[in-house]
């Protein structure tokens, strides 16, 4: 079968010049890039315990420590872009992270990488994220900021979950490829940041949560796992949300303007992926040519305009959806405030969370903020418990949800 050819960029195409799958080669063969994280430079907060063995190295480590975490299981259960929907073949965000890993992987092996630090990273990217995908996030968001002042972002709460609520004592290089990993702000060349040490981490954190967009677009990652990572999310989804919009019938496959539907994800997978190991081979930074840049900046636009803003999609999400993460939000921390011990926020989040941390000789310090702890719950939340939950407090609401029968 011939390769796919995009009329809006003929010239990206998935092949690799000679001197540039010369160098690959060699890659393959096992030679490791000058510019890669190795191994022996993980950073932890602990250095005594999760030291790095032959058998499990430090990046494998951090891969386990994530994906036993319940919170990762839950990614399944959470919305990538289409919520309510009776298609079991539409992605969810569990089956995004490991898209997103692929995607990394084949980058980053092309380069000589370390191919475990960029899964570590990629697996724990999205860990964080709320039910119903960017609209959760942005109702969520929309209520702590009204209460607070802060902001909440998907990658930030990543962070926190991985380094506070679940303390796995992760490596520096992951927690921060976590929190730069926002795909909403492309680039076309990405440099490392520099970073060393936990103490200047912490401070671009709280940065993050007190300036929300503002300091989150200017992140660049300390590693180029990180970098690739960064833009294998962009194109991990750019074309998987085109095949799912189609089966979905939001949009038909004729509706873009490059003529190739469904097709788009098989062409940016090879020939973004191509393009950028062409321009970063033996780099120090990670970039893609202007021909591809421009090409990914507006499929994704497009994808705005046909797929994440199409009325479809928007009507599963009535005022009504609104006001229920609303009254959820008020209740728990109502609930939070008087102490209830038998509301579900104590019986299904701190008192689980707080038993975890035991285990490792820390303590969930819950009440010292009621409005982080419900962030903590509500975005911990898959798109079933969500639901049900509201049907619990607010019966009424049930009928607010959209439901889509197999049959």
């Amino acid at each position: 079968m011939p390769d796919l050819v995009n009329p809006l960029a003929p010239d990206v195409r998935a092949e690799l010049s000679p001197e540039a799958l010369q160098m690959v080669e060699r890659h393959r063969r096992g030679e490791v890039s000058p510019f890669a994280c190795l191994d022996i430079a993980a950073i932890r907060r602990e250095p005594d315990r999760d030291r790095d063995t032959p058998l499990r190295p430090a990046f494998v480590r951090d891969v386990e420590k994530i994906m036993h975490m319940p919170q990762y299981n839950r990614l399944s259960g959470k919305t990538q872009v289409f919520s309510f929907r009776a298609n079991d073949d539409l992605c969810r965000r569990g089956l995004h992270v490991q898209l997103v890993s692929r995607v990394a992987r084949d980058i980053g092996r092309a380069l000589g990488l370390n191919l475990d630090l960029i899964d570590a990273i990629a697996l724990g990217h999205d860990i964080g994220h709320t039910p119903f995908g960017h609209v959760g996030e942005r109702y969520l968001n929309e209520c702590y900021h009204e209460r607070t002042g802060r902001w909440f972002f998907h990658n930030v709460q990543s962070v926190r979950v991985l380094d506070v609520l679940g303390w796995r004592n992760l490596s520096l290089q992951t927690l921060d490829g976590v929190i730069c990993h926002n795909g909403e702000f492309e680039r076309q060349r990405f440099e490392t940041s520099g970073l060393k040490g936990f103490d200047t981490f912490d401070r671009v954190v709280q940065r993050c949560w007190e300036q929300g967009d503002d300091a989150i677009r200017h992140l660049r990652p300390m590693t180029l796992e990180g970098c690739a990572v960064r833009v294998a999310d962009i194109i991990a989804y750019v074309g998987k949300d085109r095949q799912d919009a189609i089966r979905a019938g939001i949009c038909s496959p004729d509706a873009f303007a490059d003529g190739l539907g469904g097709g788009y994800n098989a062409w940016a997978l090879s020939s973004f992926i191509a393009d950028i190991v062409e321009h970063s081979v033996g780099k120090s930074c990670l970039q893609m040519g202007e021909p591809a840049f421009r090409e990914m900046v507006r499929a994704k636009r497009e994808n705005y305009e046909l797929i994440y803003g199409a009325s479809e999609v928007n009507g599963d999400f009535s005022s009504g959806v609104h006001d229920v993460f609303r009254g959820m939000y008020e209740h728990v921390r109502e609930d939070l405030a008087a102490g209830r011990e038998d509301s579900a926020v104590f019986r299904h989040h701190i008192r689980v969370v707080s038993d975890r941390l035991a285990h490792y000789g820390k303590r969930y310090a819950w009440e010292d903020d009621l409005d982080l702890t419900t962030v903590d719950y509500l975005s911990s939340m898959t798109d079933d418990y969500f639901v049900a939950y509201a049907g619990a407090l607010f019966p009424e609401s049930v009928a607010i949800f959209p439901t889509y029968s197999h049959f």
